[in-house]
């Protein structure tokens, strides 16, 4: 028989959280143990979920909220694990490839590195879409599997598991079609329970600012990130957060197999400036996080030792190998499947890219077969967009501004004419923006 919560008054908590009250940690625990029993239903939670929307949560009540729903499912021990545990987060952009370049480098200094990921959705891509991309790559590792490879290799990238943070699917799937996703308190415990049940002792956040991120603004963006860091280290554990530029795309490539190909040109210690300049960022982040280096400069050249040695190649190939993936690949990227129907947008007139539309682009990618709107659809591995030029180059008219990709040649026109409209070219070249906008500790 599931414990019924006889005293829990459910519409009263609800009334309570609407009319700006605040609600105890007990009974949030006690709100999450129902949900999880079905003595809360959907739509009562949909509806505590409504009044946290328009509300808001003090820090104590997201900080339990983030552990119960921890607490929900299975909460890792990787104790055996001796080396320090540290994972990374990202909020989700265009052309994000960061983790499949960033933790093989990061575990080859010597930190492991348990890469719990998710799936792309809406124009923002996920790194387990990316990485399926591989022939044979298996994202769905058993928990014994994970721990044995977190302890051989010192990484593993997967995916969410079934049994760690339940609830948080389970919410998650009620906010998405509710209209309450976009809650600081809510996107705060929905990221944190689910890295807090891995077992890490730090976490290093990505928080994207900009036209192609989750959050548009700079304030909304540092008020995430000021939420992510502050309730993981009330949680216990060294988190802090850097906030990046997403206006525009990073790197060239758009799409998982274009993706993963740029990935891994990084670990052959090649790839784009701004790729590169991220990876390094949050690698030293991590670095710093788990206490193996003094300064930034420090953790930077390590990193940048391993990729010139070919340490961090011969990590990635032990990572796939161990997931049963194709290991030719990471060798020789261009294996990677990539769709046979093509079409190249050309620039109309002479001047400089003033700037390039990385939401519209993500979208323009999702329409070619890359992305899904509704989390059970398929995705086109070989499906996306290579940029040739971004912005600040300059452009001639005639010269080729971007190639489409998919796998539906029906696709390719409507791609094209939207992926025309993303490139603003002006006479005069524009500002440089910097890819990193600032890092949040505490």
């Amino acid at each position: 028989m599931p414990h019924r919560h006889t005293s829990l008054s459910v519409p009263e908590l609800i009334v309570r959280k609407r009319d700006g009250g605040s609600l105890a940690k007990e009974e949030i625990a006690a709100l999450i143990s129902g949900f999880m029993d079905g003595s809360v239903t959907d739509y009562q939670m949909s509806a505590l979920a409504m009044a946290v929307y328009f509300e808001g949560m003090s820090f104590e009540e997201t900080v339990a909220l983030t552990l119960a729903m921890r607490d929900s499912g299975k909460v890792l021990s990787l104790t055996d694990v001796t080396a320090p545990k540290v994972d990374k987060h990202s909020t989700g952009g265009v052309g994000d490839k960061v983790s499949i370049c960033l933790a093989p480098i990061i575990a080859s200094c010597g930190v492991a590195v348990p890469m719990m990921s998710g799936r792309g959705l809406g124009h923002t891509g996920g790194t387990l879409d990316k990485l399926e991309a591989i022939p044979g790559f298996r994202v769905n590792l058993s928990v014994k599997e994970f721990r044995a490879q977190l302890r051989s290799i010192g990484c593993a990238l997967i995916g969410q598991t079934g049994d760690l943070a339940p609830a948080d699917r389970r919410l998650y799937a009620l906010r998405d079609v509710t209209g309450t996703i976009e809650s600081i308190p809510l996107i705060t415990a929905s990221i944190l329970s689910k890295k807090l049940a891995e077992g890490i002792d730090g976490l290093v956040l990505d928080v994207k600012v900009g036209r192609g991120a989750f959050m548009k603004s700079l304030s909304a963006a540092k008020e995430l990130a000021r939420s992510l860091v502050r309730v993981g280290q009330l949680a216990g554990k060294r988190v802090s957060a850097l906030l990046t530029d997403m206006s525009s795309p990073i790197g060239y490539a758009i799409g998982n197999s274009l993706e993963t190909i740029e990935a891994f040109e990084v670990l052959h210690d090649d790839g784009p400036d701004d790729l590169r300049e991220v990876t390094f960022a949050l690698g030293a982040e991590m670095l710093r996080i788990a206490g193996l280096t003094k300064s930034k400069a420090e953790a930077v050249r390590r990193q940048q030792a391993v990729l010139r040695d070919g340490t961090a190649l011969r990590k990635m190939q032990a990572i796939v190998s161990a997931q049963g993936g194709d290991i030719r690949i990471v060798d020789e990227p261009d294996r990677l499947p990539v769709a046979r129907n093509r079409s190249t947008v050309i620039a109309q007139k002479d001047g400089y890219i003033r700037d390039v539309d990385a939401l519209e682009l993500g979208y323009a990618s999702m329409g070619l077969g890359a992305g899904r709107t509704r989390a059970e659809d398929p995705v086109d591995p070989g499906a996306g967009i290579r940029l040739h030029r971004r912005r600040g180059d300059r452009i001639k008219a005639g010269q080729e501004l971007a190639t489409l990709y998919s796998s539906k040649r029906s696709r390719l026109e409507a791609g094209a004419k939207r992926v025309g409209k993303c490139f603003e070219i002006g006479k005069r070249k524009p500002e440089p923006r910097d890819r990193i906008i600032g890092t949040i500790r505490r």
